[in-house]
């Protein structure tokens, strides 16, 4: 028995340090390898540049119309090759009354809330433009963010360009937009190196785009529209751009329980994704995509939680069944202190009393937490694209 466990143990500990710190530290030395080998050439601005469409879907929004609106009129694109187009499916607050002080913008309204999904399949085929690019309400984007994303369309292997989420915390010193905005800026490195390597594995649904002509109606039960939509491009051939100088600046949630919400969702919808994508776990067939893709998004929704709290118990039972082995002690020792840690993170977060070095372990333990919970979130699921939204 205790051969079988130590085997566990030690597998465990590699995929759970290859799914956090392995695979980037792997990732950063691939992309240096090619670099030296084959060096990126640069890419310049389209001439003359394409007509694009900002597409924004929305669902009772009317705090933030206004400085939405106001932040597309300080693009720094042409005016009269960016259309602006939200389609807001359900909303029922000032939202389309607000948005009708804009007639150069078009308004696709619909009575019905099916979930955003089902709003973009719906508000595609009114796009007449070459590209693409969607955006969240809530969301501003940085002046340059149209120009930098149209300057990666140039390549012509690129069929979707992702842009960088950045969390502003608007002093809302606490754990949710600590955290968050720790994970994000991690995850934006590991981004910019999936790119530079061979493609970025998803975009995040607050700032991307793609060449319209590849777009395919997703079904309306998606809860990731965005890393679906980005994925089946990938898997047709494309690339995936990652431009971390287009970049969309979001609020952190509000606290805690607001972005259980989300994590929860965006877990489930990874699972999702897994089941439907499961061609692209395929190596043989998509190589460095299917590598990337395991790599970085499978084994953090699905396996590598599991075995992350499963290293906990299985560390006490072999630190007492071999009373011998000092390294097990040691490593129990390790782990007792991380989840202590990760423990009075989320004590002080309920205090609102700012130590953010420990909200780094209390993020990294809720975040698989969540993972967990969206195994259940899955199996009651009820196929329908809407949920709600979370407070900022």
């Amino acid at each position: 028995m205790t051969p079988f466990l130590q085997t566990l143990f030690w597998l465990a500990i590699i995929i759970v340090f290859y799914t956090y710190i392995g695979y980037g530290i792997l990732l950063y030395a691939l992309v240096k390898i090619k670099e030296k080998f084959c060096p990126e050439q640069p890419l310049t601005l389209p001439v003359p540049l394409p007509e694009v469409t900002l597409l924004i879907a929305a669902y009772n929004e009317e705090k933030v119309i206004k400085a939405k609106m106001d932040n597309c009129a300080l693009l720094d694109y042409p005016k009269d090759k960016l259309h602006v187009m939200w389609v807001t499916d359900g909303s029922t607050d000032s939202t389309n009354t607000l948005l009708a002080a804009y007639p150069e913008t078009t308004v696709l309204f619909a009575p019905e809330r099916k979930g955003k999904t089902a709003a973009l399949n719906r508000a595609m085929p009114y796009v007449k433009t070459s590209y693409t690019i969607f955006t969240d309400a809530n969301t501003m984007l940085n002046a340059a963010s149209i120009k930098e994303i149209m300057t990666c369309f140039t390549d012509p292997q690129t069929g979707c360009v992702a842009g960088e989420k950045r969390i502003e915390n608007k002093g809302k010193d606490n754990a949710a937009a600590g955290g968050e905005g720790f994970y994000w800026r991690y995850e934006s490195k590991l981004k910019a190196w999936d790119s530079k390597l061979h493609s970025a594995v998803g975009a995040a649904g607050e700032l991307f785009a793609i060449r319209t002509e590849l777009f395919e109606n997703i079904p309306e039960d998606t809860l990731l529209d965005d890393f679906t939509l980005s994925l089946r491009i990938a898997t047709r051939g494309y690339k995936i751009a990652y431009r971390d100088k287009a970049y969309a600046i979001e609020s952190g949630s509000a606290d805690m329980h607001e972005e259980q919400k989300r994590k929860v969702r965006i877990a489930a919808g990874g699972l999702q994704a897994i089941t439907r994508l499961k061609d692209l776990l395929n190596i043989f067939k998509y190589g460095s995509l299917s590598f990337q893709y395991i790599s970085h998004r499978v084994l953090r929704w699905s396996v590598t939680p599991v075995l992350l709290f499963l290293l906990f118990p299985l560390n006490l039972l072999l630190a007492t069944m071999i009373q011998d082995s000092i390294m097990y002690k040691v490593i129990f020792i390790l782990q007792t202190i991380f989840y202590l840690l990760a423990c009075l993170g989320a004590i002080l977060a309920t205090k609102q009393i700012k130590i953010k070095i420990l909200f780094i372990p209390y993020y990294f333990i809720f975040m698989n937490l969540s993972v967990l919970k969206a195994f259940f979130y899955l199996k009651k699921f009820n196929g329908k694209g809407t949920w709600e939204k979370v407070k900022r």
